[in-house]
């Protein structure tokens, strides 16, 4: 045996092996050590988004702005739906916050592997990156928009006067775990079947009228039908974006917790689903 060949014969090898399908807290852990990568996709998904448009990151704000302008229209002035004491628009667009943000995610990260094809065929990285970094990368719309919004407080005099302020951050992390929950299912659905990318929209606006976006949860006097509208996940994030922000009374109380509860089970869920497919995705994608 030639030297050369002793060398490449003691040289060590490297076998990657994606994590137990069982084991989530290993798929997290993976990704955590990956934490660049998913910055830096998060990164490029925000420059892809607003790159050679016209109105740039303007379009964040337009899109919930003119919504809560057709909202006011039909259900605030027409329908006469009552909002909690506070003026329709702000209580409309104080939903449509957190909403659009969830809208969003939900439609790009059923795209995400689809539209990431390239890299799955090529490289080895924590496939989690992708629908992650997509999710993280929607956060930038929502910030956009929220300017918008202290705008709109601001020009009815309406300011938050509690603690309740306070979890603001946790409420949209609870968005960003329904997102994501819901989200890697749906990504890893969309790799074998893809028509579920035709569905993804209609879902979202069926979603939408289960949410309490155009109407109080406090219009809800079924016990029955307040117990499913709890089920919502985003139904205790959007009365809890209210509570916070604008004061209306009864906080989300037990609909937060309730939806929490849900959030995280779809979380999980989510995760199991996309490791169990996630052997076929460079084969199917």
């Amino acid at each position: 045996m030639t030297a050369t060949e002793h060398e490449a014969h003691d040289s060590p090898v490297l076998v990657i092996r994606p994590p137990s399908r069982s084991r989530i807290s290993a798929r997290l852990n993976e990704l955590w050590a990956s934490r660049e990568l998913v910055v830096f996709l998060t990164w490029r998904n925000v420059l892809v988004r607003y790159k050679q448009t016209v109105l740039g990151v303007a379009w964040a704000m337009l899109q919930p702005f003119f919504l809560m302008v057709v909202f006011t229209i039909a259900f605030g002035r027409l329908a006469k739906i009552p909002s909690d004491g506070i003026p329709y628009p702000v209580f409309s667009y104080a939903a449509l916050l957190p909403w659009t943000f969830f809208s969003s995610s939900l439609t790009q990260s059923a795209n995400s592997l689809v539209g990431s094809s390239n890299l799955l065929s090529k490289v080895y990285f924590p496939r989690l990156a992708i629908p992650f970094s997509v999710v993280l990368a929607a956060l930038a719309d929502l910030a956009a928009a929220f300017v918008v919004l202290l705008g709109m407080m601001g020009w009815y005099g309406i300011w938050p006067t509690s603690w309740a302020i306070l979890t603001l951050p946790l409420l949209v992390l609870l968005a960003v775990i329904t997102a994501l929950g819901i989200g890697l299912t749906l990504a890893a659905l969309n790799v074998l079947y893809r028509d579920v990318q035709y569905v993804v929209p209609f879902l979202a606006q069926l979603w939408l009228f289960a949410t309490p976006v155009v109407y109080p949860a406090s219009l809800v006097h079924n016990d029955t039908l307040r117990l499913l509208l709890g089920l919502n996940p985003m139904a205790g994030v959007v009365e809890g974006f209210r509570w916070a922000l604008l004061g209306t009374s009864p906080g989300p109380g037990w609909m937060l917790a309730l939806s929490t509860a849900i959030a995280l089970l779809l979380f999980v869920v989510g995760l199991l689903t996309f490791g169990r497919m996630e052997r076929r995705f460079a084969d199917s994608v």
